[in-house]
């Protein structure tokens, strides 16, 4: 369930919130065990899911490196190459 997780920090353009809030959505999915919850725990859920994003934001925009960053259509290709090797 957590592969869509990706690593999004010191990528050039920057996440975007979409990404960001998948991200949380996976995490959350994943600690709860709900693909999709029931009705009685959905507002929990969707609650979960903004904190954890809101908390993704702030820790991403407070991280610092000084390393280059990433470019995405790089990193793409080395895991496309990556997964071929795998399951060639």
């Amino acid at each position: 369930m957590c592969r869509n997780i990706r690593t999004l920090f010191n990528f050039e353009p920057p996440a975007t919130d979409d990404e960001i809030r998948a991200s949380a959505l996976q995490f959350v999915r994943k600690l709860s065990g709900f693909a999709k919850p029931s009705r009685a725990n959905e507002p929990a859920f969707n609650r979960a899911v903004e904190e954890v994003t809101a908390a993704a934001r702030r820790l991403l925009g407070s991280l610092e490196t000084a390393s280059p960053a990433r470019d995405r259509e790089v990193e793409a290709m080395k895991a496309r190459e990556r997964a071929r090797q795998r399951f060639a």
